[in-house]
């Protein structure tokens, strides 16, 4: 299994949905970076389940804990280690389900691949993985911050067809989203997410949606041609998240109905650097950056796990029907944009590293 991502930032994770614990490795991390412990566990809380009726009531206090690479508050240069305890697991809700495959889930995948899987919570397919992501993102932003002056922020920008007031992406801050139960900066919008959210609870059904990921000052001239451009990284990155199913970037599919003459951004000289009046391209030119805000959009399907009875057949194929238990996200969508924050961060550092390596 692929487990590991980056080249000289390298991060592996660990652990299952319902083992005792999950973690993660950070290899390559530059010494003497400062590491604010604080940060790092506000992060973890922003994607932390249980806190509301929004989201699963699955009580995990995600409290981290630094095994190794941190020593008087900086990075050592050594393999950074971590550990999230699981401490709210309830394997049993999910032994009915042991010889059934879960409509929407890894469950049919996993056994086709392997052979064998681990039933309790979808195991390595589970979000609960996301966690590690976002302590190692943490640790990325804080590089990317302290060399670039970079700021990475994710926020909810459409569910079930709820659409926000158009607004300007680079005036929403993370300090403002920070303690807002439905990370949307627009409040009328928030409100009907949050309704919308509660219905499909309450109809034992789930949603889906949209974030928007806006990177000012990113670090300039990253991204590695031809393969590992910046917007190819990023894809990838983001797709690798559970639930995940589409990535744009700048205008994105919007492009597809645009002429040149509308997309291309004029390049402009002001205040002793190079940038673009318009930023159609979302920050990435040839796959390379140019210090112009990078603007995604990704989206995320409905919760796979509903509490409706469906169809479905067992390991033998034999049809019958699936009533799912547990406790689980009516939209996933709802803890993902710091999840979605961390892998941006997680990439851009990786690319950073990557082009200072070959500086002289």
């Amino acid at each position: 299994m692929s487990s590991s991502y980056g080249t000289l930032f390298r991060v592996t994770t660990w652990g299952e949905s319902h083992g005792p614990a999950i973690g993660v490795v950070v290899d390559g991390c530059p010494a003497g970076i400062e590491i604010d412990l604080k940060e790092i566990q506000s992060d973890l809380d922003l994607r932390r389940p249980g806190k509301s009726l929004l989201t699963t009531l699955r009580n995990e206090s995600d409290q981290v804990e630094f095994l190794s690479g941190v020593f008087e508050g900086r990075t050592t240069g050594t393999p950074i280690s971590m550990i999230i305890r699981n401490e709210d697991q309830r394997s049993h809700d999910y032994g009915n389900i042991a010889q059934l495959y879960r409509p929407g889930h890894a469950d049919l995948a996993y056994d086709l691949k392997y052979g064998f899987r681990d039933y309790r919570g979808g195991g390595r397919s589970s979000a609960r993985e996301t966690a590690t992501r976002v302590a190692a993102g943490s640790i990325a932003r804080m590089i990317l911050r302290q060399f670039c002056g970079t700021e990475i922020v994710a926020y909810l920008t459409h569910v079930d067809g709820i659409t926000p007031a158009p607004s300007d992406p680079l005036s929403v801050t993370r300090d403002a989203l920070r303690d807002l139960a439905v990370r949307c900066p627009d409040p009328a919008t928030a409100e009907a997410i949050s309704a919308a959210v509660l219905e499909a609870r309450s109809s034992q059904n789930s949603l889906g949606g949209v974030i928007q990921l806006v990177v000012t000052q990113p670090p300039v001239a990253v991204g590695e041609p031809v393969f590992d451009r910046v917007e190819a990284e990023l894809a990838k990155a983001m797709l690798s998240i559970p639930a995940s199913k589409g990535f744009e970037i700048g205008e994105g599919f919007g492009a597809a109905a645009m002429r040149g003459s509308e997309h291309n951004d004029q390049i402009i000289y002001e205040n002793g650097r190079f940038g673009t009046r318009t930023n159609h391209a979302g920050g990435s030119y040839g796959g390379i950056t140019i210090g112009e805000p990078i603007l995604c959009k990704i989206a995320f399907k409905p919760t796979a796990t509903i509490s409706q009875e469906q169809k479905t057949v067992d390991r033998s194929g034999v049809e019958t029907t699936i009533t799912a238990k547990g406790r689980h996200d009516p939209c996933v969508a709802m803890r993902a944009p710091v999840i979605v924050e961390s892998m941006a961060a997680l990439v851009l550092v990786d690319l950073y590293l990557r082009h200072r390596a070959r500086q002289f």
